[in-house]
């Protein structure tokens, strides 16, 4: 059981690592601000999803599960609204 916990933690971080990379790429290939912000917290979010995710199987018990979640969480919604005040500084 648990070498198939660690085969979905790898699984899951490493495809969170393949969304933060393609958020990147879209940070870097778009031409404006709102595009450019748009693919990268989509990206960011999933792939940050994804790595609390393959987390979660790994920890030690369900506070520090909890913990894990609330952090994906206020990474949600600080992302969300930071990236609604730079696009309204930008235009």
């Amino acid at each position: 059981m648990s070498s198939t916990m660690d085969a979905f933690t790898v699984l899951a971080i490493s495809c969170g690592a393949f969304f933060f990379v393609a958020g990147t790429i879209g940070l870097l290939r778009f031409p404006d601000v709102p595009t450019r912000l748009h693919a990268l917290t989509k990206a960011d979010n999933l792939g940050l999803g994804l790595v609390a995710l393959g987390l979660l199987p790994q920890v030690a018990g369900p506070l520090a599960a909890l913990k894990l979640i609330i952090v994906w969480l206020f990474a949600l919604i600080s992302g969300a609204i930071v990236t609604q005040l730079i696009v309204r500084a930008v235009r």
